[in-house]
C-alpha cells in the first residue's frame, strides 16, 4: 500500500470533564488552575449555588463534580441525591473545610465518591480527581484517621447506618423547616412516600418533635 493509501489511525484520549461548585470566586479559580495544568481534565463548567451546580450538572453530565458543602451559607449535603439523579453517570468529590468526621460519613453514605479538605487540596485534589473519576472511593487519610477514632470512641454507633440516602435527604429537609408537602413538592414523590419516610425515620431514631429532627440531622453532618 503506497503513502496516499495509507489510513492513518489516530488515537483518541478521553478527557475528564468536570465540573467545579464552590461560592469563593478565588477558591473556584485555584482548583480551575490545578487541574487544568493536567491535560487529562477539562473544566466545563462551574457554579456558586446549589441550584446552579444542579443546572450545570444535568447539561454537563461531567466524570467529576467538585463540590464544596457549604454554599451561599447553605449545605449541598441533601442536593447529593438529586445531583446523582440529574448525572448518574457523575462522581462527586467533596472539597470543604468541614473537619468533623460525621460531615465525610455522612457524605459518603448519601453517595459522594470521595472526601477531602481544602487545606490538602494543593497536594490532593488532582489525585483524588483522577481516582473518583475511574469509579474508586477517596478518604483524604487523615479524615480516614478521624473517622477511626470517632468509631472506636462509640462503638456500634454509626448513626448513618440504618438510614437510606434518601432517608437522610428528608431528614435533613425536614430539620430545615419543610413540610411534608413541601418536601413532596420538591422531590418530586408524593405526600404518602414522604409520610412514609418520615414514619421510619422516627422508628429507626426514636425522633418525635422538630427539636429531636434537628438534633439528629445535625449529628449526621446534614446541617450546613
Amino acid at each position: 500500500m503506497n503513502a496516499e493509501g495509507a489510513v492513518q489511525r489516530v488515537e483518541t484520549v478521553s478527557r475528564i470533564s468536570v465540573v467545579i461548585a464552590d461560592d469563593h470566586p478565588v477558591v473556584r479559580a485555584g482548583m480551575r488552575a490545578l487541574l487544568s495544568q493536567d491535560e487529562a481534565f477539562e473544566i466545563v463548567a462551574e457554579s456558586s449555588t446549589v441550584p446552579d451546580t444542579l443546572r450545570a450538572v444535568a447539561q454537563h453530565q461531567p466524570s467529576v463534580l467538585v463540590l464544596d458543602l457549604t454554599m451561599a451559607d447553605r449545605t449541598s449535603l441533601p442536593s447529593i441525591p438529586d445531583l446523582l439523579a440529574a448525572s448518574p453517570g457523575t462522581r462527586i468529590l467533596i472539597l470543604t473545610m468541614q473537619e468533623d468526621p460525621a460531615f465525610a460519613r455522612a457524605a459518603l453514605r448519601i453517595g459522594a465518591a470521595g472526601y477531602l479538605l481544602k487545606e490538602a487540596a494543593t497536594e490532593e485534589l488532582v489525585g483524588a480527581a483522577r481516582q473518583v473519576a475511574n469509579g474508586a472511593t477517596y478518604l483524604q487519610p487523615a479524615m480516614g484517621a478521624r473517622l477511626t477514632i470517632a468509631d472506636a470512641a462509640a462503638p456500634g454507633a454509626d448513626a448513618d447506618a440504618t438510614l437510606t440516602a434518601r432517608e437522610l435527604q428528608i431528614l435533613s429537609l425536614l430539620a430545615l423547616g419543610h413540610t411534608n408537602q413541601e418536601i413532596a413538592r420538591r422531590l418530586h414523590v408524593s405526600i404518602r412516600t414522604v409520610e412514609s419516610h418520615r414514619a421510619r425515620i422516627r422508628d429507626k431514631l426514636g425522633t418525635e418533635t422538630r427539636a429531636e429532627l434537628t438534633a439528629a440531622a445535625r449529628e449526621r453532618g446534614l446541617l450546613g
